[in-house]
């Protein structure tokens, strides 16, 4: 049910910033709030229409205040079909909800999602991301925006890697973390043994690699087929014993004098690589 009161303009009926529905609200930014109530903080006007749009039976209320309601009309239209809560809030109110917000908030059901449940499809799994123990969030939302764009099935954050319903993973994964599938927390070990009973090969990218990406051993060929990457963390990358799982290690050339790439740009380069060779 939208409450839109009858009118040429919406009227804020959150008035009080410091209610406790809105302190609640507020709260879900920290982990033991989420944890506490299955639900989670979804700010700014970018990820929260794609949640409206992509994931609307999470959405348990919307925020916005009068100016946003209006100015992101397609936002309002979309949870007017389908019947969910929008309150009208002062920007005040908005603002203590959410300082990242720009005057839209929803909260969501904190759904998981399963590695089983993300691979269940017709068709079997081409491309997966793993994230192992990736614990910067910023790092681990640009990560799964770059697995959206490349058309992987699935992300996994694999060991001690962050919760991606922080909402600093939902901000920089800008909306896509509603557009795959993210399974959370998973032992690496198990991640990597179900998606090789799966049918996929195991490739981790790390400077350690003997095959260089495009050479003859990391070539086309060898990048069509059902590939899972698998990518460590932004300090110290993947350790030898994270290795010892993986099929194959494959190191990005670097032609300049960087002494590496960040987490984001190696995973565009990967998947893409990927990407390509499989569609070709």
């Amino acid at each position: 049910m939208t409450e839109r009161p009858t009118g040429p303009h919406f009227t804020p009926t959150f008035t009080n910033a410091k209610a406790e529905r809105v302190k609640q609200v507020r709260a879900l930014a920290g982990r033991s709030a989420r944890s506490k109530t299955g639900r989670m903080l979804v700010e700014g006007p970018q990820a929260v229409r794609e949640a409206v749009r992509f994931a609307p039976s999470r959405v348990r209320d919307l925020f916005m205040t009068e100016d946003t309601a209006a100015r992101y009309s397609e936002i309002v239209a979309d949870a007017q079909s389908a019947d969910m809560y929008l309150h009208i809030g002062t920007p005040v109110v908005l603002e203590a909800m959410s300082p990242d917000g720009q005057g839209v908030v929803a909260v969501l059901d904190n759904a998981g999602v399963s590695l089983d449940d993300a691979l269940a499809s017709d068709t079997p799994p081409r491309l997966v991301v793993v994230l192992s123990n990736v614990r910067d969030p910023g790092n681990a939302g640009t990560a799964i925006r770059v697995a959206d764009a490349a058309g992987a099935d699935a992300v996994v954050l694999a060991g001690e890697s962050v919760d991606p319903s922080n909402p600093k993973v939902i901000r920089a994964s800008a909306g896509s973390l509603f557009h795959v599938p993210v399974v959370r927390s998973l032992p690496l070990d198990d991640a990597l043994a179900a998606l090789a009973e799966a049918g996929m090969q195991i490739v981790a990218a790390d400077g350690s690699g003997t095959a260089e990406l495009g050479d003859s051993n990391a070539g086309d060929e060898f990048l069509a087929k059902p590939t899972a990457w698998v990518f460590g963390n932004e300090a110290w990358g993947l350790r030898e014993e994270e290795l010892a799982l993986v099929d194959s290690v494959v190191r990005i050339p670097i032609y300049g004098k960087a002494e590496s790439l960040n987490l984001a740009t190696a995973a565009s380069v990967c998947l893409y690589a990927s990407a390509r060779a499989q569609r070709s």
